[in-house]
C-alpha cells in the first residue's frame, strides 16, 4: 500500500516538511515543501496533477507551492485563505486524494489553520504528530512554542484526532521525520497518536533550553 505515496522531498538537502505525492485515481499533493526540484519529481511519477492539499500554511509547507500550481495547472485545496486557493477545506469535509476519501480533521494548536486527513488506512498529520523528531522518538507532537501556538488547542486537537481515527489505519505520514507503517513496527498507528498526547499533557517544553 505504502508504494501508491511517495516522499517527494526525501532527497532534500535542506530543511523542508515532508511533502507527499499520492498515486491514483486523484493525483494529489500533500503539502508542497521547500525543496528546489519538487516539480521535476512530481513529473516522474504523474503527468497529471489533480490538486495539492495544505495541512496548513508554514513557510516550510508552501515554499514551491506557487511552482507545482504552475507547472500542473492543479487546484489547491487549504483551510485558511490563500490567494490561490480554488477550494476551501473545513472540518468534517471529504477529499479524495490517490484512490481513497479521506475526512479533515481540524487540528490547531501548532498552527492556527491546521487540518489532517484521515482514510480507512491512512493517516496524513501535518505537524500535529509525527513519528520521530529531535525531541521525541516514536511519538511527538508539533512545537507550540512560538507566536500563534497554543499547546492546549494542540492537546485538544490530538484528542478530536484519536476520536475520529479508525482503528483500521495502519500508515502516518507526518510533515516531519519518518512515516510509520504498522508492518514495520508492533503498536499501532493510535498507540503512537496516543504517546504522543500523553507527552505534549506533561506541558513541559518540546524543546528545553540547553
Amino acid at each position: 500500500m505504502s508504494e501508491a505515496v511517495v516522499t517527494v522531498t526525501a532527497d532534500a538537502e535542506q530543511f523542508t516538511c515532508n511533502a507527499y505525492l499520492l498515486l491514483g485515481e486523484t493525483p494529489t499533493l500533500v503539502d508542497a515543501g521547500t525543496m528546489p526540484g519538487v516539480v521535476d519529481v512530481v513529473a516522474e511519477h504523474t503527468d497529471t496533477l489533480d490538486r495539492v492539499v495544505l495541512t496548513h500554511q508554514h513557510s516550510d509547507h508552501i515554499g514551491q507551492l506557487d511552482a507545482v500550481l504552475d507547472a500542473f495547472d492543479a487546484d489547491l485545496y487549504a483551510y485558511a485563505e490563500h490567494p490561490r486557493r480554488t477550494t476551501e477545506l473545513n472540518d468534517g469535509d471529504e477529499v479524495a486524494m490517490g484512490d481513497e476519501s479521506f475526512e479533515v480533521v481540524y487540528t490547531p494548536g501548532h498552527a492556527a489553520d491546521h487540518v489532517s486527513f484521515v482514510s480507512e488506512t491512512r493517516l496524513f498529520s501535518g505537524d500535529v504528530v509525527v513519528y520521530n523528531d529531535g525531541a521525541y522518538d516514536d511519538g511527538s507532537f508539533g512545537r507550540t512554542d512560538m507566536a500563534g501556538q497554543s499547546r492546549e488547542r494542540l492537546i485538544a486537537s490530538l484528542k478530536s484526532l484519536l476520536e475520529r481515527l479508525p482503528d483500521s489505519v495502519t500508515s502516518m505520514y507526518a510533515g516531519h521525520g519518518d512515516p510509520f507503517h504498522v508492518a514495520d513496527h508492533d503498536e499501532s498507528v493510535r498507540a503512537v497518536v496516543e504517546r504522543a498526547l500523553s507527552r505534549a499533557e506533561r506541558r513541559q517544553p518540546k524543546y528545553p533550553e540547553n
